[in-house]
C-alpha cells in the first residue's frame, strides 16, 4: 500500500511527468496525444543488477485451441500468463466473455497443469480497457472490493499461482486509486496465498510509466512494461517495438526503458515485453519508410507459415529499427515504380481513335509493407534487457509463433542466460 510521504513524493512525480506532457492521455490506438517534454527520460541505473531472464508469455484467449498445450509444453517459460477476465460494473465477473470461458475451460485447465508440470507459475490476467469503464471502476471501492474477492477465489479454484493486472486507458487523474487497488489485491492476496504474485502491465509512453511508478510503490511483484506498438495501425510503418527510429521520433525502447528509470521503477521487477507478432500497410511504394495509404493491420507469423517457409523468401533486417522488412506487390495493383505509371483517373483513348470505346483503367501502383519480429530481430531486444539487468523478458504473444522453432529456440537460449550477439 502507499502511504503518507511515499505518496507524497509518487503524486508530485506523477504531476511532474504527466503534466510535462500536457496530461497525456491515451489515444483509440494506446498512444498518447500531445508531444511529450523527453528531457526527464535520460536517467540510467547506476548499479545494474544481474539479469535475471525469467521468460513472461501471454497466451491470449483466441490461441487457446488443441495445439496451445503442446506448445507450452516445449516453450522455456517461467510465468504463463492466461488472458483474460474482467468485471461487470458492480465487481462481478463477467462470464460473457470468451477469455473467462477459455481459461476455466478444459484447454486452460490443461495448459495450467502443463506449465506446472514445467515448473512455471501461472498467472491470471484481469483486463480493464478503456477510459469510461476504468474511471468508474477505480471510484467505487466497494466495486473494487467485491472484484478482489472474486479474483482470488478464481486463483483458488483454477489452482494459479498469481494475478497480473492488464488497467489500459486509465484517466490520468487515477493512477494513485489504480495503485492503491493494487496494492490491496496483493495484500488480500497473500494472506489467502502466501507465495502468490501480482504482476501489472504498463504500456510504453509516459501514462504507462506513472502507473508502472505508482504500482511498483504500491508493492507490484513484477512490471510488464508492453514495449511494443511504438507503430500502430494508424501510425507511419514501422517496427512494433523499434530500438531506434527513422523517423525522428523520440519513442523507442531506449527511451521507454529510461523514462521507466528516472521514475524509480525497479529494474529487477521490470519485464521487457516483447512482440511476436507484426504489422502490415499499403503504402506507394516498396521501400522501408514509404508512406502508408491506408490504416495497417496485424501481421502474426503463423498466419503466414507458407510464406516464412518458402525458399525464396528473404526480409530484410533493418538494422536500426531492428525489425524485418518485406514488401510484395498489392493483388491486383500495379506493381510500377510510383510516378511511372498511369496518372490517376488518365484514359487514354483506343487504337480506334476518339470515337472508339476506352480501355479498362489500370490500377495504380500500390504495395503491402509488412515490418515484423523474428528471432534475428529480437535478440539486439532481449541483449537490452540483459545490458539493463532487468528480471527478464516476455512476449506478447505465446501462440504467434507455433509452428516457427526458431521462436522457441530463441526463448530457451534466452531463458539459460547463452544469448550472445548477432
Amino acid at each position: 500500500m502507499i502511504g503518507g510521504p511515499a505518496r507524497s513524493l509518487l503524486a508530485g512525480l506523477l504531476v511532474v511527468v504527466l503534466g510535462a506532457c500536457g496530461g497525456v492521455a491515451p489515444t483509440a490506438d494506446g498512444m498518447p496525444v500531445s508531444e511529450p517534454n523527453t528531457a526527464a527520460a535520460t536517467v540510467r541505473p547506476t548499479i545494474v543488477p544481474i539479469p535475471g531472464h525469467e521468460v513472461y508469455g501471454f497466451v491470449p484467449y483466441w490461441e487457446m485451441d488443441d495445439s496451445i498445450v503442446d506448445h507450452i509444453g516445449v516453450t522455456d517459460l517461467t510465468t504463463l500468463a492466461l488472458f483474460s477476465v474482467t468485471h461487470r460494473r458492480d465487481g462481478e465477473l463477467d462470464d460473457s466473455q470468451n477469455g473467462w470461458r477459455r481459461i476455466a475451460g478444459e484447454v486452460g485447465r490443461r495448459m495450467a497443469r502443463t506449465a506446472h508440470d514445467h515448473g512455471a507459475r501461472v498467472e491470471l490476467v484481469y483486463t480493464s480497457f478503456g477510459q469510461a469503464k476504468n474511471r468508474q471502476f477505480y471510484t467505487e471501492p466497494e466495486a473494487q472490493t467485491r472484484w478482489i474477492e472474486v479474483l482470488i477465489q478464481l486463483v483458488e479454484d483454477l489452482g494459479l499461482d498469481g494475478i497480473n493486472v492488464d488497467v489500459e486507458r486509465l484517466p490520468a487523474e487515477h493512477v494513485l486509486d489504480y495503485a492503491a487497488f493494487v496494492g490491496r489485491l496483493r495484500d488480500a492476496l497473500r494472506a489467502r496465498l502466501p507465495d502468490a504474485q501480482v504482476s501489472v502491465s504498463t504500456q510504453a509512453n509516459e501514462l504507462g510509466a506513472g502507473m508502472a511508478a505508482a504500482a511498483a510503490s504500491a508493492g507490484a511483484d513484477r512490471i510488464f512494461l508492453m514495449g511494443y506498438d511504438y507503430h500502430w495501425a494508424g501510425s507511419n510503418p514501422g517496427a512494433s517495438a523499434p530500438i531506434d527510429r527513422l523517423d525522428g521520433e523520440p519513442r523507442d525502447l531506449v527511451w521507454s526503458l529510461d523514462l521507466y528509470g528516472a521514475l524509480g521503477v525497479p529494474v529487477d521487477r521490470t519485464i521487457l515485453g516483447l512482440p511476436l507478432y507484426g504489422m502490415t500497410w499499403p503504402v506507394i511504394g516498396p521501400g522501408v519508410g514509404s508512406p502508408a495509404t491506408g490504416r495497417g493491420d496485424n501481421w502474426v507469423p503463423r498466419w503466414n507459415l507458407p510464406t516464412l517457409a518458402d525458399p525464396s523468401f528473404e526480409p530484410m533486417l533493418e538494422p536500426v529499427q531492428s525489425v524485418e522488412f518485406y514488401a510484395e506487390p498489392i493483388p491486383g495493383a500495379s506493381s510500377a515504380t510510383p510516378g511511372h505509371g498511369p496518372s490517376q483517373g488518365a484514359r487514354p483513348l483506343s487504337s480506334d481513335g476518339p470515337t472508339g470505346s476506352l480501355p479498362a483503367v489500370e490500377p495504380e501502383p500500390g504495395w503491402n509493407a509488412v515490418y515484423y519480429d523474428s528471432p534475428r530481430s529480437l535478440t539486439p531486444k532481449l541483449l537490452l534487457a540483459d545490458e539493463r539487468g532487468l528480471a527478464g523478458a516476455g512476449f506478447w504473444a505465446i501462440g504467434y509463433e507455433r509452428g516457427l522453432p526458431d521462436y522457441t529456440e530463441l526463448i530457451a537460449t534466452f531463458r539459460a542466460g547463452d544469448l550472445a550477439a548477432p
